[in-house]
């Protein structure tokens, strides 16, 4: 068998990196779909927190005594 040219070399070179972009580019898109459910799920949580802290507000403000001495100590 012959020894691989120059040009036979850069071809199989050019064809491994080929292969290898498309291989990080996929990779790449489901990170990219990874990072979006991630900041969905991130929003959901934060409306979560902000409405469970609405809840508890308006807990703090019915209770006898205690409303505004607990605005003064969370500010």
């Amino acid at each position: 068998m012959a020894a691989p040219t120059p040009i036979d070399q850069i071809t199989d070179k050019v064809e491994r990196l080929l292969l290898r972009h498309e291989e990080l580019q996929r990779t790449n898109a489901l990170l990219v779909e990874q990072v979006h459910a991630l900041q969905a799920e991130r929003d959901q949580l934060k409306s979560r927190l902000m409405a469970a802290r609405a809840r508890i507000d308006a807990l703090l403000e019915r209770l006898p005594g205690a409303g505004a001495d607990e605005r003064k100590e969370r500010t």
